[in-house]
């Protein structure tokens, strides 16, 4: 798709912002959402795209009420969403699942299981009117490959996988598709341990080509 509208959530972490970049230089309009105010600004300036082409909002995803309310501003500036591109991050981990507060894996929960459900629930019904739509969500391969003392984040993302894995499903044959890429650590400091935000946007990009509208359900390593 053309100068396709792109939402990204966590918009401000390394990787989110990197994929803000990539896709503007592709010609896309932007809704870039995010709980910190501040850093949203100082993206937007580095940007420097049209008061036409980008839509920043300060929403904690979280909150159901909070993303529908990002939904209506999104449909009102573009009138639609074609990409979903969700990077809300957190991690907390060093504790056995016997040491785990409880409100550790609530938190996890919230962040990575809650916003996805949020988000999709709020922006894929238009995709899935317009027969156009792509949705990813960066995760982990503690996933499925849990390590020990890294229970409520491996717990988190298995859910996580599981809600875009139905997705996936659900979207067969509609023209949207949706898919996971893995990374085990972000590279934001170029210190070669990690996967780099350019990689995790070449493959955002390609996910979202034409190219690629017949993968859907995937589990895409990058590490």
């Amino acid at each position: 798709m053309n100068n396709p509208v792109v939402v990204i959530s966590g918009a401000t972490g390394a990787a989110a912002a990197n994929a803000a970049k990539a896709f503007a230089r592709q010609g896309a309009a932007l809704a870039l959402l995010s709980s910190d105010r501040s850093k949203l600004d100082t993206l937007a300036s580095e940007l420097g795209l049209p008061p036409a082409r980008l839509l920043t909002h300060a929403a904690d995803l979280r909150s159901q009420e909070a993303v529908r309310a990002s939904a209506t501003f999104v449909n009102s500036k573009f009138g639609r969403a074609d990409i979903l591109l969700h990077l809300v991050g957190g991690w907390t981990g060093g504790k056995t699942l016997a040491e785990t507060p409880a409100e550790d894996l609530e938190s996890m929960l919230a962040q990575h299981v809650w916003t996805t459900f949020h988000m999709v629930q709020a922006f894929t019904q238009g995709m899935l009117d317009n027969g156009w739509g792509r949705v990813i969500v960066v995760s982990s391969p503690v996933a499925s490959q849990p390590p020990a003392k890294m229970g409520a984040y491996a717990i988190a993302k298995a859910a996580e996988e599981t809600l875009m894995l139905t997705l996936a499903q659900e979207f067969k044959d509609s023209g949207v598709t949706a898919n996971l890429i893995q990374v085990r650590s972000i590279d934001a400091s170029g210190m070669g341990k990690g996967t780099t935000p350019d990689e995790i946007s070449a493959a955002m990009l390609y996910l979202c080509s034409d190219a690629s509208s017949k993968i859907n359900g995937a589990r895409i390593p990058i590490y």
